[in-house]
């Protein structure tokens, strides 16, 4: 239990990150399994511009760490260049 007011503001705000955070992630998650499921190059190539900036986006505000988001790009380009034109 809190023992003073700043320690209960801090556990509200870390409530408030934690469920902004998760949903952010659990966004980017979403448009990650719809590149890997199109099977049609161009709209995989469009939709890979918007989950590497959103990758990015994340990294950057220290949601996910960056080589995990380096990782990610790595096999979604990958797996977007094996697909047949």
């Amino acid at each position: 239990m809190p023992q003073n007011k700043s320690a209960e503001k801090r556990i509200r705000q870390n409530e408030k990150r934690r469920s902004r955070n998760k949903a952010k992630k659990t966004n980017v998650r979403s448009m990650m399994k719809k590149l890997r499921a199109t099977e049609d190059k161009a709209e995989a190539e469009s939709l890979l511009d918007d989950v590497k900036a959103a990758l990015d986006r994340l990294a950057g505000k220290g949601i996910i760490h960056k080589n995990k988001a380096a990782n990610y790009k790595s096999k979604l380009e990958k797996h977007v260049n094996s697909l047949d034109a």
